[in-house]
């Protein structure tokens, strides 16, 4: 089977300011960067809950902790958000629900899915339906080849040409097999030039 393309920096600007120039932009923006961003596979990004990234004193937490049932091979794992992956949650759910101040959502039923889709605002989006939400998404951006992967083989390509090591790739990723994160990596050119450069 035929691996995703990996997102280039290019690509990924194509990718940001086609969901600008669309509806729910903040919404899709966000769900973008929690696979280029995060590393999270579609059905991660499906699964969330508001509760599992708002704080009760409504500010977006540090990190979100997927459960088994959240998550691929029956394990739970931790996803790491950045500030600016935490400034981007912050900003989608101001925009969703009108606030600058998230506090108030915290006393609303916070189990309701993070990425409300139309058809159904409570449970939101389910992996099938998100990913070709993505492939409509790249289409339009007119990105050959990509699909909801993309964005993850492309978080641990980038973060593996900064000389992150594969086996904090492996964590960051939620695989159990080192051989399963390095099959994500795409080797180009860039990376080979820097590795010589540091002889």
């Amino acid at each position: 089977m035929k691996q995703a393309k990996v997102l280039t920096s290019t690509d990924t600007r194509k990718v940001l300011l086609y969901i600008t120039a669309h509806k729910h932009s903040a919404r899709n923006k966000a769900m973008f960067l929690m696979t280029t961003d995060c590393g999270m596979r579609v059905g991660e990004v499906a699964s969330i809950r508001i509760c599992d990234i708002l704080n009760s004193d409504g500010s977006i937490k540090d990190s979100i902790r997927l459960s088994a049932e959240q998550t691929k091979g029956n394990h739970g794992r931790t996803v790491v958000l950045s500030q600016k992956m935490q400034q981007e949650l912050h900003n989608y759910l101001s925009a969703r629900f009108k606030l600058k101040d998230l506090l108030a959502v915290t006393l609303t039923d916070t189990t309701r899915a993070l990425f409300a889709s139309q058809k159904n605002y409570q449970r939101g989006f389910s992996a099938n339906t998100l990913a070709q939400h993505f492939h409509h998404i790249y289409k339009g951006a007119g990105i050959d080849g990509a699909s909801s992967h993309s964005g993850r083989r492309g978080f641990l390509t980038n973060l593996a040409s900064k000389g992150v090591s594969v086996r904090v790739l492996q964590e960051l990723a939620g695989h159990r097999s080192l051989a399963v994160t390095q099959r994500y990596i795409d080797v180009n050119q860039t990376m080979l030039q820097n590795a010589v450069e540091l002889l």
